[in-house]
């Protein structure tokens, strides 16, 4: 596969200044923020969120410890989330999916797939849209065009967002490894997250977005080439943990992740048991 690794320091320098609004670097263990000492000055964007379950809250976590603003919703109404908002504290509010998708400088989509095509479509209109989903069919019952392989789960929600620019990204990994293992630019044990789109810009938005919360990005390409690290895949959620049972996690960097993008098999491809 041809090297995609994004350079970080071209797509979001250490510092940005549009509020000046002295943060620490986010992490999820409060030890580590304690020996780092030091501030990031933040760009204070807002981040949506249209569905708030493990892999919703655990952004919203990390993107309130980065300094941003998160805007939560989920399928059962804002008044359910009355105590997520309390634990994110005040740069946390509880709203409806169309009140997010409108609040959002960049918006997570991160529902079961059955249901993404209740996502508001307007208030996304020239927005950025991370896709975190994955196809289980005995959750989401049979989709044709994902059972023969002809498209993906980020290209059936571009299809139902045409306006907007979708980017695959947090679906390969174990809500509580993801949590866990943020780490500052230049840590050695900084791990690489896939991301796919069809828009450069929005992947470097998305880029910027995952090193503020303590992650590199690998472009993968475009949002068909989603398949490499969809489900089941050599780059699943294994790629960060330290065993089949997904017991602990472990770092993956963008070497590690290159390979196993490589090592990708079609569902049709794989072994059958």
């Amino acid at each position: 596969m041809p090297d995609r690794r994004v350079d970080r320091c071209q797509l979001h320098p250490g510092i940005v200044t549009r509020n000046r609004t002295d943060v620490p670097f986010p992490f999820a263990d409060p030890v580590r923020n304690s020996r780092r000492g030091q501030g990031l000055l933040l760009d204070m964007t807002t981040i949506g969120l249209i569905g708030a379950g493990n892999i919703g809250s655990t952004v919203a976590r990390l993107a309130v410890a980065a300094g941003y603003d998160v805007v939560l919703s989920n399928s059962r109404g804002p008044e359910t989330l009355s105590d997520l908002v309390a634990e994110l504290g005040p740069h946390a509010r509880a709203a409806t999916a169309t009140e997010a998708a409108e609040a959002g400088d960049l918006v997570v989509v991160t529902v079961p797939l059955k249901a993404y095509t209740q996502v508001p479509v307007e208030p996304l209109a020239g927005k950025t849209v991370i896709d975190t989903n994955n196809y289980y069919p005995e959750r989401d019952g049979h989709i044709a065009e994902l059972d023969d392989e002809s498209t993906t789960t980020s290209e059936l929600l571009q299809a139902h967002l045409p306006t907007s620019h979708v980017v695959k990204a947090f679906n390969n990994i174990y809500f509580e490894h993801l949590r866990t293992l943020a780490r500052p630019a230049g840590d050695p044990e900084r791990s690489a997250l896939a991301i796919a789109g069809d828009d450069a810009g929005a992947k470097q938005q998305v880029t910027a977005f995952l090193d503020a919360i303590g992650y590199n990005a690998y472009d993968v390409g475009p949002l068909a080439e989603g398949w490499r690290y969809q489900r089941d895949t050599a780059a699943y959620a294994g790629l960060y943990a330290i065993d089949a049972n997904w017991s602990g996690p472990k770092p993956a960097q963008a070497d590690d992740l290159e390979k196993a993008l490589a090592a990708a098999q079609r569902y049709r491809d794989m072994p059958q048991a």
